[in-house]
């Protein structure tokens, strides 16, 4: 175990209960009553109010605000809620955000936190300012369960999903330390699902945080603001496109399904024209739509001019499936290396020269910027503190000892 296991283990012990189930409903404060706030939508909550409360659906909305404009979590300081009212939220209901494990400052202003769920899992949460916009990536489950080969946090293992109030809750710890106060200060424009595991593999929990990030009771983000990343779960893909209207990301980064494969192997099941065609069925729900293809470039394993080419011939098909010229934009992400990885970053030649192929094809393809590597919070960098159910986590140790490296952040 090394230095930082150690530390979290110590904190999380020290702060949460026990560890609940896959899909049960994590308790998050000893003694607390009732349901956990941070679960419900507006809807949920109004319900919640009229038919367990027996109050005016009405309320509910003042208590949202409470909870997502003011940062306030104690009943007894919502001040314009009747003293009755007050007494039946403390008997029937808490709030209860996830506990700070710790947090730490990267020198170029994004912010990662640890964030303890329960006894023995942990996940990290990070903010990335920049120009006229702050991002924050949510996590959506304990680890992940997809194992793509290129991915820190698929070296953890998996646990459990995360419930809604753990994903909303998220957003609620990094808005109120940023002073964040929506339709007003808004310090947090956007939110990626971009974090700790595959969001559509918790679908319900994900869908109905995500409603709560774009109320205008909770914290007024439009659509577009708001993106979910998946490594191409096809079936929810689709649901996803009836029941919410967020912007999709997709992890590609390989244009043929052999490559693809061995990188992400949920390829086997979904393969490369099966989600493309899921994607142009999710842009043709509503005109104007384009699909953000994620792209990590790994030194030569697909940063070839032939990978490039062959990505070419994939985004027009989508455009030209799509009947709109741009519906596909490419995301390049230099890999971002991890202690025991076999994956290198492209020199930054290499980069530039595999940028220049998409762009004079006509391609819409920035580089990220790689934000936050000094903390360990760049992209497929993050790892918190997983109690692993799959073996994976310990053949990964396995793997360091013998190569002698510390995994130690």
């Amino acid at each position: 175990m090394t230095e930082r296991d150690t530390r979290i283990d110590i904190a999380l012990t020290a702060s949460a209960p026990a560890a609940a189930g896959d899909g049960a409903r994590v308790p998050t404060a000893a003694g607390s009553n009732g349901r956990n706030l941070f679960d419900l939508s507006r809807v949920e909550l109004e319900d919640f109010f009229e038919q367990t409360l027996g109050e005016k659906r009405y309320r509910a909305h003042q208590v949202m605000k409470w909870i997502h404009h003011r940062y306030v979590t104690d009943f007894g300081q919502m001040t314009d809620l009747g003293k009755a009212l007050r007494g039946k939220l403390e008997a029937h209901a808490h709030v209860h955000a996830p506990s700070v494990v710790f947090d730490k400052a990267s020198e170029d202003g994004t912010h990662k936190w640890l964030l303890g769920m329960d006894a023995k899992n942990a996940i990290e949460t990070v903010y990335i300012p920049d120009k006229g916009r702050g991002t924050l990536c949510v996590s959506s489950q304990v680890g992940c369960a997809l194992n793509c080969q290129f991915c820190s946090t698929a070296t953890q293992g998996f646990n459990r999903n995360l419930t809604t109030a753990e994903i909303i809750g998220q957003v609620w710890v990094a808005a109120r330390h940023l002073g964040n106060v929506p339709h007003q200060q808004r310090k947090l424009t956007n939110v990626v699902m971009m974090g700790m595991g595959e969001p559509l593999a918790n679908f319900d929990n994900v869908v109905r945080a995500m409603s709560i990030m774009r109320d205008d009771l909770g914290y007024g983000l439009a659509n577009k603001r708001v993106t979910l990343s998946t490594a191409g779960m096809v079936p929810q893909i689709d649901k996803l496109g009836e029941l919410s209207d967020v912007s999709l990301a997709v992890s590609l980064h390989a244009p043929v399904d052999e490559l693809r494969s061995e990188l992400v192997p949920l390829n086997k099941k979904y393969p490369i024209d099966v989600l493309m065609d899921a994607c142009v069925r999710y842009a043709l729900r509503k005109p104007g739509t384009s699909v953000t293809f994620e792209y990590t470039l790994m030194k030569g394993v697909n940063d070839q001019p032939q990978h490039a080419r062959d990505l070419v011939r994939l985004m027009k098909a989508f455009d030209r499936a799509v009947q709109m010229k741009g519906a596909a934009k490419i995301n390049l992400i230099p890999f971002n290396p991890f202690p025991g990885t076999r994956f290198e970053r492209p020199s930054d030649a290499a980069i530039r020269g595999f940028q220049k192929l998409l762009n004079e094809a006509g391609m819409i393809a920035p580089v990220r910027r790689t934000r936050g590597d000094d903390i360990d919070a760049a992209c497929g960098q993050l790892k918190g503190q997983v109690a692993d159910r799959t073996r994976r986590q310990a053949d990964f140790r396995r793997r360091l000892d013998t190569q002698g490296v510390d995994d130690a952040a």
